[in-house]
């Protein structure tokens, strides 16, 4: 059976992250992927140019059952940190919107980046490697399709359930259920929302249909477009809402966060035009004409009572949807829930009552908001226990 100081499982931003630091302490690391390549996921995020970190990380923009934990590993490891690795390497990168930092040219620069970084680290990864059992006596015990490994430090990068047709598994959650760690609840994050059959039948010939919103569900509001799809509402801002959401609870949509509706309908009750026409200079004219249909029947302004007015004003802006549910882990970002917060160090990722035992990145309870977090979580727990392992 070969020996390693350091093996990781998963090939992933935090796996090969904490193979790299633990590889510059001079431990003898191995990463195994089950995949023909690393970084799948890396490869896809932010449309292929991959949204890297967001220069305005904070533990506010993560949901845990201890909205604490992340604090050590965020403060430890930067975005400003992880810049300074991409500068080194001479990738050019832009910031989109909102701190949001993206490569210039394709995500392959940090995967490529970080293959040089496991390299100059002496870091071996094997591909297509399959593990197949995980024990431990002295030393844990990795058996795989490609044979037998034992290392002093074992660590769990599977990443989450999220983004099933590249390979995701519940691996990882098996492997802490084995040494007898908790599991907090999973669920699709960062996923679209699917609306009743009714209502999707009325919204299809909408479908593509975008338009700046506010979307607030327990107690959490954010502020960015929101997408009509053939299957229910998708976009940033419904993206950020999905991870607080939970069945049978209602959303509520501010669809002109700008204006003062009521005034302007007021202002126009005298005139003859029709409420679709007067709601499409402020919103898209298909989604304004489907909004009447749904839920006023348009006519001109001066056939309506005033507390006609008021009802409409009160649904644009505050409109209440209860959505039927998610388009579930095939079409989610991210994987809330996991390993328990409780199990772990803080400080270096371990598990608290196993040690030598690791969790990091996406498997662990801690779930970014949509824009660069989840990255910068993957460096920074990664970070974290490769100062240790």
């Amino acid at each position: 059976m070969l020996e390693w100081d350091v093996i990781v499982i998963g090939a992933g931003a935090a796996g090969l992250f904490c193979a790299i630091e633990a590889g510059k302490r001079g431990r003898k690391v191995l990463v195994i992927e089950h995949a023909d390549r690393v970084g799948k996921k890396i490869a896809i995020s932010g449309g292929g140019r991959c949204n890297f970190t967001n220069i305005h990380t904070s533990p506010e923009n993560f949901i845990s059952a201890n909205p604490h934990f992340c604090k050590s590993a965020l403060a430890r490891f930067t975005p400003a940190d992880f810049v300074s690795l991409v500068e080194k390497h001479g990738i050019k990168y832009h910031e989109k919107k909102l701190g949001q930092l993206f490569c210039d040219g394709s995500s392959a620069a940090i995967i490529d980046m970080l293959l040089k970084e496991s390299a100059a680290a002496g870091v071996e990864i094997l591909y297509g490697c399959e593990v197949l059992k995980v024990g431990k006596d002295n030393l844990f015990s990795t058996q795989t399709n490609h044979g037998n490994f034992a290392s002093s430090s074992l660590v769990i990068a599977t990443g989450g359930l999220s983004i099933a047709p590249l390979g995701a598994t519940d691996l990882g959650y098996r492997i802490a259920r084995q040494f007898g760690l908790r599991i907090e609840e999973t669920k699709p994050g960062l996923v679209p929302l699917t609306l009743s059959p009714e209502v999707q039948r009325r919204l299809i010939k909408i479908s593509g249909v975008s338009l700046d919103a506010v979307v607030s569900c327990s107690g959490k509001s954010f502020r960015e477009n929101i997408l009509v799809t053939h299957r229910g509402l998708s976009g940033p801002a419904i993206l950020q809402i999905s991870s607080y959401w939970k069945p049978g609870v209602q959303i509520e949509l501010n669809l002109l966060p700008d204006q003062n509706i009521l005034d302007i309908l007021k202002q126009n009750q005298s005139s003859g035009v029709e409420l679709a026409n007067l709601l499409s200079s402020y919103m898209p004219k298909r989604f304004a004409q489907a909004w009447c249909e749904l839920f006023a029947l348009t006519k001109p302004l001066r056939q309506y009572e005033p507390s006609e007015l008021d009802e409409i004003a009160h649904k644009i802006h505050h409109l209440h949807i209860r959505p039927s549910g998610t388009e579930g882990f095939k079409k989610a970002e991210v994987t809330a829930g996991g390993v328990a917060t409780s199990e772990l160090s803080s400080k270096t990722m371990e598990a608290r009552r196993v040690p030598g035992l690791y969790f990091i990145g996406e498997v662990v309870d801690v779930t970014g908001h949509l824009g660069g977090y989840n990255f910068q979580w993957a460096w920074a727990s990664g970070f974290a226990a490769g100062q240790f392992a």
